[in-house]
């Protein structure tokens, strides 16, 4: 018996040995892949020139309002005619064409057989939030610079997108550059409430014309410094795709009455159990698909242990995802997610509802769609007195393609700004314009060309808004070296 025993424990530690050597060698050979040397571009700009342009823009109040009625008409139309007087060679050598308040620009390229390309961004900004205004360091509609940061609504969101489009144009344009390819330039006026009457029209437009763009490229992601946990260089996170949304009513039903004698279980009662069911049981996710792909970059420039741990998914997959689970930011990226933002019930303090909804958002992973988290829903919380109604909603777009020559021409672009950094594809957790540019293009990007940390989240749609006017600068160079690499391939 002691020899067995003694055999099984051998057998036993030769196992683990073996183990330790396959994680070991998967974790050396996982590592980032070679480029090509890439050398960093040296491009003069006029930094304060390029802040002040971004700042006078800022003070447009473009605010899109959810009704209409709130919408200043003249804030938009005095931004036009900014843009048309604050970039004379662009407006000199590019077609303009205005589709209700939303600007298209046409560059002919020299090569008609090339597909075009199309650079876009929004110059519509969302209110601040009302009361909020002593919280800003800074007023929000001011622009004002200080210390080096350039302060406001649009900041990030995405003025700095469209002043930095057409700061590099104009530089391009000042050093003789012709592009091979025809490039569009779409700058939107209601990307905040949906993109209908801007990209939407814009997008008509071009296909009316028979215009199929080889690819396109949006607001969206950005260049992380520090945002996700481990990694020690920049990433570049190259969205390919992004999610779709649906919002359910959960409805729970009771025969009501007087709150003086209120029953064991109300509409209330019920509907709260049905919303902590929601919360305890969140759709399924997981690493697949563009996920896992994006993982596999990002964990390439990672610390050895980290490295370790995506490596080995066959071993190490329930950890992954229990710690990606963990964080807001990286559980957004595996799965479909679940947002209670509305509740409504009885109209009076004494009196128990007949009726109690609470109005549930879901972003939609490409994995899933409307139909699929509809019926998850449903079977998860639905009785006799909980039902589900479906409010309206769009799918997830489609996954581009990561090996295509656009999004090499983006990634090229990056790293001869930013230097040897990570460059990965990623998914848009939020909603953009290339809902509608995609229908278009055959692929569709989402990318800003701007660093950003983990400190400047809280400004989108949120407080302190802002973007310091080197790292603007760097974004600018970023735009001239897309237009640039993208334009001949």
């Amino acid at each position: 018996m002691a020899k067995v025993l003694t055999n099984m424990a051998l057998g036993g530690f030769a196992l683990v040995i073996i183990l330790g050597l396959v994680v070991v060698t998967k974790t050396l050979l996982h590592t980032p892949p070679p480029f090509d040397d890439i050398a960093a571009v040296d491009i003069q700009l006029d930094e304060a020139n390029l802040a002040a342009n971004l700042s006078a823009a800022i003070r447009f109040k473009t605010i899109s309002y959810q009704a209409s009625t709130g919408k200043q008409n003249t804030e938009f139309s005095d931004f036009i005619a900014w843009v048309i007087a604050t970039y004379p060679e662009v407006n000199q050598v590019l077609e303009l064409e205005l589709l209700n308040q939303s600007m298209l620009y046409k560059w002919q390229g020299l090569d008609t057989t090339l597909k075009p390309i199309l650079l876009t961004g929004h110059y519509d900004v969302v209110p601040v939030i009302p009361g909020s205004e002593d919280k800003w360091q800074q007023p929000p509609f001011s622009g004002n610079i200080v210390d080096g940061v350039i302060w406001g609504r649009g900041a990030l969101d995405d003025k700095s997108g469209v002043v930095g489009i057409l700061q590099a144009v104009t530089y391009l344009l000042d050093q003789g550059f012709q592009p091979q390819r025809t490039i569009y330039l779409s700058f939107g006026h209601d990307e905040e409430i949906g993109g209908r009457n801007g990209a939407g029209a814009v997008t008509a437009l071009l296909k009316q014309q028979g215009v199929q763009l080889a690819w396109s490229l949006d607001e969206g992601s950005f260049v992380f410094d520090g945002i996700f946990p481990g990694l020690e260089t920049l990433l570049a996170s190259i969205n390919v795709a992004e999610k779709g949304s649906v919002t359910l009513d959960i409805v729970a039903t009771a025969p009501g009455g007087h709150s003086s004698m209120p029953p064991r279980n109300n509409a209330v009662s019920d509907l709260a159990k049905a919303i902590t069911k929601l919360q305890d049981n969140p759709v399924p996710g997981g690493l697949s698909g563009l996920s896992t792909q994006m993982f596999d970059n990002v964990s390439r420039y990672m610390p050895f242990t980290m490295r370790g741990l995506f490596a080995n998914q066959w071993l190490f997959g329930p950890i992954i995802d229990q710690q990606l689970s963990a964080s807001t930011t990286t559980n957004a990226m595996l799965r479909t997610t679940t947002a209670p933002t509305m509740l409504s019930g009885s109209v009076k303090t004494n009196v128990l509802p007949i009726e109690a909804i609470a109005t549930v958002n879901f972003r939609i992973h490409p994995r899933d769609n409307m139909q699929s988290i509809e019926n998850y829903v449903t079977q998860l919380v639905a009785s006799d007195t909980i039902s589900v109604r479906r409010r309206g909603g769009i799918n997830a777009s489609a996954v581009s393609d990561w090996q295509a020559s656009g999004y090499a021409a983006i990634a090229q672009s990056m790293r001869e700004v930013y230097g040897d950094i990570a460059v990965a594809p990623g998914l848009m957790i939020a909603g953009s314009d290339s809902k509608h540019y995609g229908q278009v293009a055959d692929n569709a990007y989402r990318f800003n060309p701007f660093i950003l940390t983990s400190q400047d989240l809280t400004g989108f749609h949120g407080t302190n808004e802002k973007i310091s006017v080197q790292n603007f600068a760097q974004g600018v160079r970023g735009y001239i070296q897309v237009i640039r690499n993208g334009s001949r391939r």
